[in-house]
């Protein structure tokens, strides 16, 4: 798109994320009974990159596995009650009960997302606690959400978008910034 800028290139989005793998491994004093949890689609591709940084850093296998919220999300139009969910379209590979997870997502923005996961995890038992990466803050929270690890913070206004997109999906590594009717992800 001619309207688009470029905010992020493939060497600035690298260092966000060594950075991030190297607070996350500094705040919590090693990476001992941590998970990671990527939020389909793009904050796996970015869970996996963070993760193969601090496995190279710590020297250790560090656990991951993926999450798909949409049948959490509260802004879709389909009616339902959580209790008939059928979670076998869910799943966490992984024990989640007294262990630190962080979950990374590629766009913090109204909060929704997090939100969701938050809930969906919690069916799958009770995290000792819960941290949040994210690439991209652009703000415009309708929850009172806020990361823990952020890439970079980029201010935008109502009609702004932010797109990430990754070289595992979209042949390269970029964040852009436009204009117009296109909705975020």
């Amino acid at each position: 798109m001619s309207n688009e800028r470029v905010l992020l290139a493939a060497k600035d989005i690298r260092r966000a994320l060594r950075r991030i793998a190297h607070e996350i491994a500094e705040r919590n004093r090693g990476i001992d009974d941590t998970l990671f949890v990527g939020l389909r689609t793009r904050g796996v591709y970015l869970a996996q990159r963070i993760v193969h940084a601090l496995e190279e850093s710590e020297g250790t296998t560090v656990p991951i596995t993926s999450l798909d919220v949409s049948l959490y999300r509260d802004d879709i139009s389909v009616p339902r009650d959580r209790r008939s969910i059928d979670k076998s379209s869910i799943s966490i590979e992984f024990e989640i009960s007294d262990r630190r997870v962080i979950l990374v997502d590629d766009v913090l923005f109204t909060g929704r997302t997090v939100r969701a996961a938050m809930d969906a995890l919690m069916d799958f038992g009770r995290p000792r606690a819960i941290q949040l990466a994210i690439l991209v803050d652009r703000g415009h929270r309708e929850l009172p959400i806020r990361a823990d690890y952020v890439g970079k913070n980029i201010p935008t206004s109502a009609d702004e978008h932010v797109r990430v997109r990754m070289e595992e999906i979209d042949d390269c590594d970029e964040v852009v910034l436009w204009r117009g009717d296109q909705k975020d992800d």
